[in-house]
């Protein structure tokens, strides 16, 4: 087996790459103002009238290959302190603008608006995006992988949008402050693009071909400055929360439990591309609660972090590896117990290395005897070609002062240490049309050796009508990555896929066409666990609406016992054989209606030869520009032999989102899970009291459904605070 990742390495390295860059032609000149700039979306300060234009902008979607209808022109210019934007969107026709609501990091497809994707370092691979939707609504994100953007970033920027009878202008001011670029450089990679959901019409300033996103690096024109970009100076900002609260615990019958709690989190500038976070005692209790899930499946669930210390600028770490194959996964670190202090330093060296390291000390938990852990993080990467990099990862967990021998008879015994490092090589071609990653790691452990590491490679070419990949992954027995996702160990893993597109030059059809894919699962001895092969046909429509149509055969033999139900009434034996046809079929509405909905289902075979059907509907109405109202419907009904016989479990969902200005926002959703027996409710209320500053008002709730019981609730008041020294 070991022949295959030899190949593929081979194949990803001597792939061929061009350093021209493919829209180099593309060049808005910048030059500095002359004269005050004022953000009110009127464009009459002397420095606009002066300041070059980026216009005729070119269709992505429908086509690619003709110019935009509708009308977009930018300007920039900038001073001391500030990056100055202002754009003019033309629109055709009467009509509302199309907005979800004024809530910040908006959906791009959901939405009338303009983005700007920078690239400072013009190395096609990472970046900052800002943008709006046409009612105000602030987008901004960091960019990573070449097109890729995070949008838990959030920084401090102005932006205004004012509309008119034929446009509505977007003007914008970004201090230099806010983003990272290397001293001396002028000139950077950029691109601009719009979405009008009322023609159906994305584009872009420098062209981009219709299967990438318009924030595709790769297809960047280049902003060049008149001189050198100012140096942003000293940029400290110091970030204290004062925090109360109040919560009960009604099943375990204890007292009201008072919260009065402080913390800072500090921003260093050590250069004007390197960046020190540190953090003392911090909260996360603004943060969204998990989506609940169904739980079906054999192995660990995946829940995203949405913690912003953690995601901000962290990619280099969390996205190091496979979606199952997770070295470092930063939710293993203060979920449960306190975390006292952490640091991250993190940013660019220059154009061709970034460098990222992070050190994390949680306290110990008395009632599970955990220990105190200190984590360190470090992330090395250097491009190579044009827009390839390699990359290089090590990750430590120690238990401080901690003997696992001397654990007390009644609680877990802990590891004392576990390491993981890694190397990988992320390729991206000069066009985007070829991709791939070839990785290997290996973790160290106390009394684990051999078959302990995991390697993986793929490879995609995504062309204008064929996206063609190749992926496999093996993964050792005793590999263990305490710190990361891997949530299974092992198996070695096979799943090419195939699609195929159609493109019609008219009608009501974007886009259709088939796709295969079939993912095999073999143990260390290449003996055949698991396996679905599954085919697709999926239709794009010109209204933005999609459909799906699927169906697929599923094969699995057990490697250990499992409750088909996840409910605990009885398990299935180790080495079992299930085998079973699915189909099923999934419709999404067009974006351009208040009312909006999506719909699927499926139906067929499951485990220990019994039938299981699933439906899932999701609603949504917006009272456009300040109310989303939405609701989600999961039903599954399983029907087993004895013990198990028929289930239904119900997830239900409502969520209100009133968005009364874009720095005034209230939030409310409950969720009902059948399965967990669990009724939970979550409102939070957030002022956006001037940039980057906040003040939360959040209330959780949890109920046992039958009998109506109030099992705990909690009240939490939050002030944030962003000071610039």
């Amino acid at each position: 087996m070991h022949i295959i990742p030899r190949i593929l390495c081979c194949c990803l390295l001597s792939m061929p790459v061009l350093a021209q860059k493919k829209n180099e032609a593309y060049k808005l000149q910048i030059r500095k103002a002359t004269s005050p700039m004022k953000i009110d979306g009127i464009i009459d300060e002397a420095a606009w009238q002066s300041a070059d234009v980026a216009t005729g902008f070119h269709m992505v979607l429908p086509m690619d290959t003709s110019a935009a209808r509708l009308r977009t022109d930018v300007r920039m210019t900038y001073d001391d302190k500030n990056l100055y934007l202002v754009v003019e969107n033309y629109t055709i026709g009467d009509g509302p603008y199309m907005v979800e609501s004024l809530r910040r990091d908006f959906a791009f497809l959901k939405n009338d608006n303009f983005l700007l994707f920078m690239d400072p370092f013009d190395d096609q691979t990472n970046g900052f995006t800002f943008g709006a939707n046409a009612v105000g609504a602030q987008w901004d994100g960091l960019m990573y992988d070449g097109g890729k953007v995070d949008l838990s970033w959030d920084n401090k920027w102005t932006s205004v949008v004012k509309n008119y009878g034929d446009k509505w202008v977007f003007e914008a001011a970004i201090p230099f402050k806010t983003i990272r670029y290397k001293k001396g450089i002028t000139k950077w990679g950029i691109n601009f693009s719009r979405n009008d959901l009322k023609t159906t019409e994305k584009s872009a300033w420098a062209p981009v071909p219709r299967q990438f996103a318009t924030a595709s690096l790769a297809y960047t024109g280049s902003l060049e400055w008149d001189a050198a970009p100012p140096a942003a100076g000293s940029n400290v900002s110091l970030i204290p929360y004062l925090l109360g609260g109040i919560a009960k615990d009604y099943e375990k019958g204890t007292p009201e439990k008072y919260r009065h709690d402080a913390g800072l989190d500090a921003k260093v500038a050590i250069t004007s591309s390197l960046n020190l976070d540190l953090t003392v005692n911090p909260d996360f209790s603004q943060v969204d609660v998990d989506k609940q899930v169904t739980n079906l499946d054999r192995f660990e669930l995946f829940f995203p972090e949405k913690r912003q210390f953690f995601l901000e600028n962290g990619d280099q770490f969390s996205n190091f590896g496979y979606t199952t194959i997770r070295p470092f996964f930063s939710r293993r670190i203060g979920l449960g117990v306190p975390i006292h202090f952490g640091a991250r330093l993190s940013g660019k060296l220059n154009k061709d290395w970034r460098l990222g390291v992070m050190n994390m000390q949680t306290g110990k938990q008395e009632e599970t005897g955990l220990p105190a852990q200190n984590f360190t993080v470090a992330a090395l990467q250097r491009r190579v070609f044009s827009r390839s990099n390699l990359g290089f990862i090590f990750i430590n967990k120690e238990s401080v002062n901690y003997d696992p021998t001397k654990a007390a008879d009644n609680k877990p015994v802990y590891s004392r240490y576990n390491r993981n490092m890694g190397l990988e090589y992320n390729l991206a071609s000069s066009n985007n049309f070829w991709t791939g990653k070839a990785m290997m790691l290996k973790s160290y452990s106390p009394g684990k050796t051999g078959h302990d590491v995991a390697h993986a490679a793929n490879l995609q070419y995504a062309g204008k009508t064929w996206n063609i990949s190749w992926q496999h992954e093996y993964v050792g027995r005793n590999y263990n990555a305490e710190v990361g996702y891997v949530p299974r160990q092992g198996y070695i893993k096979m799943a090419p896929q195939i699609t195929h597109l159609f493109l019609p030059l008219s009608g009501k059809v974007l886009s259709h066409g088939p796709q295969v894919t079939t993912t095999w699962f073999f143990d260390e001895k290449l003996n055949r666990t698991d396996n679905e092969t599954m085919l697709n046909y999926g239709i794009v429509f010109r209204k933005r609406n999609t459909l799906n149509i699927w169906a697929s055969n599923t094969y699995i033999k057990l490697l250990q016992p499992f409750d088909p139900t996840n409910t605990g009434k009885d398990s299935l034996r180790i080495g079992t054989q299930h085998g079973w046809n699915t189909a099923g079929a999934d419709y999404v509405s067009k974006p351009q209606s208040l009312f909006t909905y999506a719909l699927s289902a499926r139906y067929g075979g499951y485990y220990a030869n019994g039938t299981r059907l699933m439906t899932n509907t999701e609603l949504g109405y917006r009272f456009q520009p300040y109310v989303s109202i939405a609701i989600s419907a999961n039903y599954n009904y399983i029907n087993l032999p004895k013990p198990w016989g028929d289930n239904s479990f119900w997830l239900v969902g409502p969520r209100l989102d009133v968005t009364m200005t874009n720095t005034l926002f209230f939030t409310g959703f409950m969720q009902y899970n059948g399965q967990q027996k669990n009724m939970n409710l979550n409102t939070r209320f957030q002022w956006r009291y001037r940039p980057a500053s906040d003040l939360f008002i959040v209330y959780t709730d949890n109920y046992l459904p039958e009998p109506f019981y109030v099992k705990n609730r909690a009240l939490v008041v939050k002030l944030v605070y962003w000071l610039n020294i």
